[in-house]
């Protein structure tokens, strides 16, 4: 009867063990590359990392800008519903005071037994009432006539201002809710794109970080905001205004991107320009969307300082040109307000303020 004999075990010599364990590292390094998708994908490489990181920024700033634009529609809304229950509040109180005159004179009248049928309609506590029953004081044909009716005309005033508040209102939750919306999709893009940095090595973020700043070392970048710097005179923009405005923007350098601000102590994007104008006494629409037909639109080879140049297809970015094919702007999170060259990015169109 033949013999069963278990496989010998095969041992791992040196450079056999080696090679295997060079395959388990080159899995770990890949299965680092779930996207919380439920399956592994090619390591990046750090260039591949740059330009997701890139994209990802850029789709943050598109919904910033969006957000923007909500919270200023949100703004307006606010005003416009608090003037509105300020008007209907005033009209009320000039109906009160318009009722209780008619109050005292029917008084005045029952005394004397003689309460005009007109005065019984305006005193009505039912305005819904009063309106149906108002013909009266057509057909009552007295002097007391004119004074219902117009009180029969605040009702109706206030009736609408009401109403119209009511859809202010309506308008205003719709606002809101675009703003919560975009605001989480701002925090979800920046929390990716933070995600991808992460798993870079200290060298290769730092190398991120300098490429993305065109050549400028951190160290540099630090050196630069630090030192003293000569602004350009006001007259190398072509107006008071717009030197003014550069000037601002050059005061600015070095100060935090946050999305949403406006100033003073950080800026996104479009709250860079609109302060920089606003210290020039000019006031500019919030959005880069809004922004581009704010002024006189210029070509690229007309450019002077002080213009807004955007960029993108979707118009999702701007910054202040300061001459030289060099711009001042906000670029992103995690990168401050700086001097910049017109060709990092697609350029879109320009507009001159004043």
């Amino acid at each position: 009867m033949a013999t069963h004999r278990k496989p010998k075990q095969r041992t791992l010599n040196g450079s056999t063990a080696r090679t295997a364990f060079t395959f388990v590292l080159a899995g770990a390094a890949s299965a680092t590359a779930f996207d919380g998708i439920g399956h592994a994908e090619p390591a990046l490489t750090p260039a591949q990392v740059k330009a997701k990181v890139d994209q990802l920024y850029h789709d943050a700033e598109v919904a910033t800008e969006k957000y923007n634009g909500a919270k200023e529609k949100a703004g307006a809304a606010v005003e416009s519903l608090d003037a509105l229950r300020d008007e209907a509040a005033r009209g009320t109180e000039r109906l009160n005071t318009a009722r209780n005159a008619l109050g005292s004179l029917a008084t005045s009248q029952y005394r004397t037994g003689a309460v005009d049928p007109a005065v019984q309609v305006a005193l009505t506590s039912d305005p819904d009432q009063f309106l149906r029953r108002a013909s009266i004081a057509d057909r009552a044909g007295d002097r007391h006539a004119a004074t219902v009716n117009g009180i029969r005309q605040q009702l109706g005033r206030i009736t609408r201002l009401r109403e119209e508040a009511d859809d202010r209102l309506a308008e205003l939750k719709s606002h809101q809710r675009d703003l919560r919306e975009h605001k989480t999709r701002i925090q979800d893009k920046i929390g990716a794109a933070e995600s991808l940095l992460s798993r870079l090595t200290a060298e290769q973020r730092a190398r991120y970080a300098e490429e993305d700043g065109h050549g400028v070392s951190p160290a540099a970048a630090r050196a630069d905001r630090a030192a003293p710097r000569a602004v350009p005179a006001a007259e190398a923009a072509p107006g008071s205004r717009a030197g003014q405005a550069v000037s601002f923007a050059y005061g600015a350098i070095g100060k935090p991107y946050v999305w949403g601000a406006t100033g003073p102590n950080a800026f996104d994007c479009s709250g860079l320009t609109q302060a920089a104008w606003k210290a020039a006494g000019v006031s500019l629409p919030r959005t880069t969307y809004t922004q581009i037909n704010a002024g006189r639109r210029v070509s690229r080879a007309e450019l002077a300082p002080g213009d807004l140049v955007f960029f993108y297809s979707g118009i999702s970015h701007v910054g202040l040109y300061v001459g030289d094919g060099q711009m001042i702007h906000a670029p992103r999170p995690g990168a401050p307000v700086r001097l910049a060259p017109l060709d990092q990015m697609p350029f879109a169109g320009a507009t001159r303020p004043a």
